[in-house]
């Protein structure tokens, strides 16, 4: 429901800008600095490879991922934004306040299946909760390598923990200096310190080529292996700590450099005493001092380049193209042939993150691969398609500092990425693996939007089947120790009828695989046969899979995945299968929650609106209620139309939120509005009094209404709006417009909210429509060409039926396939010749005074004005 006419409160200062953020060219505030040193700690003492920090966000009940270290953030943009109420660790941590240790990704896939649908590969996580004194601040995450069957150490967990409190301190700290620690922004991205290496170091000598005394520093003296005290200082002493062929060179090279009439500078490698290599870099030119003495210098660098980087010249003979990334994907290194079958140069390519540089990289298969290297800290190895025709074979090597990609030109494959529905292949290519694990990513995200069961079904029949190369899916619920067919595609028609209705006693796979709780996989039809002789089966050749659905530990039914070749379940694969059915157990057992409620709210709701509305001389009048295609969820929407006396009360409002509890507060205010009205009361009376009512039922529920009190005779209408849309007015001559009825807010928000009354004449052969915001909102529009998009349909329609015009207006929204509100829409037409006389009706008895209860001083009430109920 959108409140309509209320004033929209400016978001709070800083809001929505890059919260710790450093502009270009400017340092890093405190606070990103306090959350990338402690998030730094926490990845080296845990023996990490990757990690992350969550804190809260102007949002309430939103975390958002505020620093990042050591991944790429791009790649992981699915989990920048988590919802504390989520089932992910990093929720369960910020809730409970307590460490959430996962060793490998059997237990991660055991706690938190929806985890490992998105990051399906074997790796080891550490969330822990940052605390300040109001409880959780955020959460912090370390990403390390999987120990399976070995539980984290509690040494571990606490050494994290006290992290996690030592940060929490800082960021209080930083509140009470005035910092707000909320974050808002994307995350800073954190380069890791490398790994622990031999330094680089430097040292230098001068040498006298006509005495051949050698002088040199401590460090040139380090390097060498012995003390500066020692050093004998000849050229000759030097030689022997180098083996015979660097000798050689090394005269060979001063030689160079003395005979050049002009300065010059030459290096060459040396292998120094411990057998690293050192770089060598010589300078100097000889001179004549007095014309007849020889004299010169040579002065020189010893670079001791500790573990040693990549050497260009030895990447640049293999026979493959060599990319070196650090960890957050900049591409730090090309070598000659990877410059040639990526078509760019190292200038193109060096400093840039892969997929900026190699926009076709940016494939979600591709960037699946890179995240399984990354948080696996395993080899992988597929095929990848540049543009428009060269296939590549790929392979990442990951390590601590950084990925080494190694590429090789190689022949189109079978079939690309993408073709995993081709038959009987599932997903055995290593081209394909990564693009079919990615499709369980999509599948989770649409189980959260799926409502009722056979939504659940549909989505898994749109986006398991494909991913696994399946052709048959049923699922099965559980109810009373029965499993009963609830959903089925690609099986022979009522071959399946016979399992509808099974107990759990019967020995059949579709039974024990719920009363286990295992997955059964069977590679070909003859297995099953084997394991299960005298079962019916519909095919001879193919494969099937069996999955418990459980969720929360609680029996939901089983899921058959058929194939129709025989076929191998990869490790990989099983772990998948089998994370995805807790997803799907876990939607299912919401969507058997909604369905009861949704029967009691729909259920309520029809017993409280209006089953058939009065008949009253000189005033047709129309209603029609249109539930929303998003959730199905019941809505607050409704209509009423009430005698009182000499005037026909024409009423439309809609209760904030959906379900039973919006459909339970709108039966309250429908009752209150009645009985307000029915009291004699002027429309402003009415509405403030059910403001009031509002107030006292239930805090902090809103809603928006309409009332027009109309006489059917004169045609004077008197109206009141709180928070509502505009009524629509066509008029005789068939001009159409939409009112401009002051209002006050939506009930529910103020008690001493005022709401003016506007008085108009409907005119004969005139008509009136009232909505609510479902008839007028459209997702991605403007609700102002709502209202113009339905007041040129009404005057469009023209003069006919009130049956007919609710039926286009309502056939519009009806055809509209994203409707996330639900509609009601009221008519009212006066007759054009009203009849000579009114049906009789006898005076009623005034009903419950239910003003005196909830009135207050009306702020739109003068001074001395007589109360209504006196």
């Amino acid at each position: 429901m959108t409140r309509h006419d209320t004033p929209r409160s400016s978001p709070p200062a800083g809001h929505g800008t890059v919260a710790g953020a450093a502009d270009a060219g400017r340092a890093p505030d405190e606070l990103s600095l306090v959350l990338a040193q402690a998030l730094v700690s926490a990845v080296e003492s845990s023996d990490g490879y990757a990690g992350g920090v969550y804190l809260r966000s102007g949002t309430p009940g939103l975390l958002r991922l505020a620093v990042l270290a050591g991944l790429p953030g791009p790649l992981f943009r699915p989990w920048w934004r988590m919802h504390v109420n989520r089932p992910f660790p990093v929720s369960e941590a910020y809730r409970s306040g307590r460490s959430v240790l996962l060793s490998d990704a059997e237990e991660a896939m055991r706690r938190f299946p929806q985890l490992m649908a998105g990051l399906p590969f074997p790796f080891g996580s550490l969330w822990v909760p940052i605390t300040g004194p109001r409880g959780s601040m955020g959460v912090l995450a370390v990403l390390r390598a999987s120990t399976p069957g070995e539980p984290v150490a509690p040494a571990d967990g606490e050494r994290l923990h006290r992290l996690g409190r030592r940060l929490g301190a800082a960021l209080t700290d930083l509140e009470r200096r005035g910092s707000d620690c909320v974050w808002d922004a994307e995350p800073v991205p954190v380069q890791l310190p490398a790994a622990h290496t031999p330094p680089v170091r430097v040292g230098r000598f001068d040498w006298d080529l006509h005495s051949g005394r050698v002088s040199a520093d401590d460090e040139l003296c380090a390097i060498l292996g012995s003390e500066p005290d020692a050093f004998p200082g000849t050229v000759d002493a030097l030689a022997e700590r180098l083996v015979p062929e660097d000798v050689y060179g090394l005269w060979a090279l001063a030689r160079q450099t003395v005979e050049s009439a002009e300065p010059v500078v030459r290096r060459m490698r040396l292998r120094g005493p411990d057998g690293r290599s050192h770089l060598l870099e010589l300078s100097g030119r000889w001179t004549h001092p007095d014309g007849d003495v020889s004299a010169g210098h040579l002065t020189g660098f010893l670079v001791d380049l500790g573990a040693g980087p990549v050497v260009p010249e030895a990447a640049d003979r293999l026979p493959r193209g060599i990319l070196s990334l650090d960890r957050l994907g900049r591409i730090t290194y090309a070598n000659g042939l990877a410059e040639e079958l990526l078509g760019h140069s190292r200038i193109e390519l060096v400093g840039h993150p892969v997929w900026q540089a190699l926009p076709w990289f940016g494939h979600e298969a591709y960037e699946d691969h890179y995240r399984a290297a990354l948080i696996a800290d395993e080899p992988v190895h597929f095929l990848a398609r540049r543009p428009p025709s060269l296939w590549l074979s790929v392979s990442l090597y990951p390590g601590h500092d950084g990925v080494s990609v190694v590429l090789q030109a190689t022949d189109q494959p079978a079939y690309a990425p993408g073709s995993v529905t081709t038959p009987g292949l599932g997903i055995g290519s290593t081209a394909d693996r990564s693009s079919a694990l990615y499709r369980p990513v999509a599948l989770a995200i649409a189980l959260t939007e799926a409502v009722t069961a056979r939504q659940v079904s549909s989505v898994v029949t749109d986006e398991l089947l494909p991913a696994f190369g399946g052709r048959q899916l049923a699922i099965y619920l559980l109810n009373e120790r029965h499993l009963h067919l609830a959903w089925e595609t690609g099986f022979p028609k009522g071959f399946l009828d016979r399992f509808d209705g099974v107990g759990l006693d019967v020995s059949i796979p579709g039974v024990e695989t719920l009363t286990t709780g295992r997955p059964i996989f069977f590679e070909s039809m003859q297995r099953l046969a084997e394991a299960y002789p005298g079962i019916p089966i519909d095919a001879d050749v193919g494969a099937r899979a069996f999955l418990p659905l459980i969720a929360s530990g609680r029996p939901v039914g089983s899921c058959i995945l058929g194939f129709d070749r025989p076929r191998g379940f990869s490790p990989e694969e099983r772990t998948v299968l089998t994370a995805l059915a807790g997803l799907i157990a876990q939607a299912l057992q919401r969507a058997q929650r909604y369905d009861s409620e949704s029967a009691l709210a729909r259920g309520l709701q029809d017993a409280l609106l209006p089953h058939r509305l009065p008949e009253v001389d000189g005033v047709d009048t129309l209603g029609r209620y249109l539930s929303g295609t998003q959730g199905m969820d019941v809505g607050g929407d409704w209509y009423d139309v009430i005698e009182t006396g000499r005037e026909l009360a024409l009423i439309i409002g809609d209760v904030q939120g959906h379900g039973v509890s919006a459909a339970a507060t709108m039966g309250q205010l429908r009752s209150a509005v009645r009985a307000f009205a029915l009291s004699n009361h002027d429309p402003r009376e009415v509405m403030s009094g059910t403001n009031r009512l509002l107030i006292d039922l239930d805090p902090g529920q809103f809603a928006s209404c309409c009332y027009i009190a109309l006489d059917p005779v004169t045609g004077v209408a008197r109206a009141v709006r709180a928070g509502h849309p505009q009524p629509v007015l066509r008029r005789p001559d068939g001009r159409t417009e939409v009112l401009d009825l002051p209002g006050g807010i939506v009930l529910g928000v103020d008690g001493d909210a005022a709401y003016p009354v506007t008085e108009m004449r409907l005119e004969p052969g005139a008509m009136l429509a009232l909505f609510t915001d479902g008839l007028i909102e459209r997702p991605g529009t403007d609700i102002d060409e709502g209202i113009e998009r339905l007041r040129a349909t009404v005057e469009h329609i023209g003069a006919v039926p009130l049956a007919e015009t609710a039926d286009q207006v309502i056939g519009e929204a009806r055809a509209a396939t994203d409707r996330p509100d639900d509609i009601a829409l009221l008519l009212a037409a006066r007759w054009t010749a009203t009849a000579e006389a009114r049906r009789p009706r006898t005076e009623r008895e005034s009903g419950p005074d239910l003003w005196r209860t909830f009135r207050r001083p009306d702020p739109g009430r003068a001074t001395g004005t007589p109360d209504p109920a006196s």
